[in-house]
Formats: structure tokens, sequence, C-alpha cells
């Protein structure tokens, strides 16, 4: 069985992405990149990614959809709604962090990130400057934010790349890119990570190929 036919399977098993997980629908405008960078500062701790897709989901709930959105909650809506997730350990913490970085996207980029990118020319070393988002957040952000900045693709960080190896896929990013159609790229690094992440996903994807 070919890389291609690799490739569809893990598209068809585990090829959702973390955004669409979040329940956030992507695109080019400010709310749901302000939604993924939120994302990825969840999924930066060290905590279980179905945790950080719940206490995401609750925070947009609570109002957080924005930078002004979450900048006119309280500390206590935003701990309760990460307590909602079950995003207990580090509630307390986030809390300070999403405070901060909704006033700092507000300040600098009146609220929008596509100024951010516009801007700068390394969007992993410029999303490192918010508090909480350190080279794991950037990298999140980087390889889900490809399939609307397209300027970014082919983005394949150490994580997917490990998890591409681990199926008997190509590691370097044009020749993974080059498996699957444009569009589909942030879901197969998704699914690359997932690959990294769990021997069962690589377990179930190659007895799919086969």
């Amino acid at each position: 069985m070919d890389e291609r036919e690799t490739a569809q399977a893990l598209l068809a098993r585990h090829g959702t992405t973390y955004a669409e997980d979040a329940g956030i629908r992507l695109a080019d405008e400010p709310a749901p990149l302000w939604q993924l960078l939120v994302l990825s500062l969840l999924l930066s701790a060290r905590i279980r990614s179905d945790t950080a897709v719940a206490a995401a989901r609750e925070l947009f709930a609570a109002g957080c959809t924005t930078p002004r959105g979450t900048a006119s909650t309280t500390r206590s809506q935003r701990v309760a709604a990460l307590g909602r997730g079950h995003y207990r350990r580090y509630d307390e913490r986030t809390t300070t962090q999403l405070g901060e970085l909704a006033d700092t996207v507000i300040e600098q980029y009146a609220g929008d990130l596509r100024r951010l990118h516009q801007r700068g020319e390394d969007l992993e070393a410029d999303l490192q400057q918010f508090k909480g988002i350190g080279p794991a957040g950037a990298a999140i952000f980087c390889r889900e934010v490809q399939g609307v900045w397209p300027d970014l693709a082919p983005y394949v960080d150490p994580l997917s790349a490990k998890g591409a190896a681990r199926l008997g896929l190509p590691t370097s990013p044009d020749a993974l890119a080059g498996l699957v159609d444009a569009a589909d790229l942030p879901r197969l690094v998704a699914g690359c990570v997932r690959a990294a992440r769990a021997q069962r996903v690589v377990e179930d994807v190659l007895a799919r190929r086969d």
C-alpha cells in the first residue's frame, strides 16, 4: 500500500483538526483567528487535548469568541468556564493569561490577528510574544492556520513529522503536502500529531490501510 493510501486512511480516521473539534469555523477573519489563538494557548498546557478542546468550547459559550468579548468577561466567569471544561489544574493561571492575551491583541493589533500576519516575517516567533504562547502553542496555531493563510504552507513541525514517520509517511513538508489536496493539509498534519501521541492511532490507520 502506498503513501497516498496511508494519507487517505489517516484523513478518514483521524483527520479532524483541533479547531474543528473545538467548534471553530476557521477563516481569515478576526473572530475565528482569535478563537484559534485561545485554543492554542489551552493546548499548550500539559493536559489532555480533549480537555483543552472542551475548555475552549466552554470559554466561547461564555463570550470569549473575540478579544473584546474576552476582555469583557470577569475573571470568575473565565474560571467557571474552564472548570466546566474540567481544565481545573491550570484554571487560575490560564484565566490571567487569557485576560492579558486579549488586552495585548486589542492594544497592538486592534483585535485583529491578520495584522500580526501582515506585519511579521516569522509567525512562530511573533506568536511567542504573547504570554502563555511558547514554541508548542505557536506550532499548534501555525499547523491549523495554514489552511487560511496559505503562504505558511506547507507547515510541518517536528511533532507532525514524528507522527508521519511512525506511519511510514515522508517527513519533509513538501513531500508530505504532496500526498493530499492543499485544503486537506491541516487535517493531514493534525492526524500526524495524533499518530505521534498515540500508538493506537498508528495501528488503526495501518490496519485500515491494509
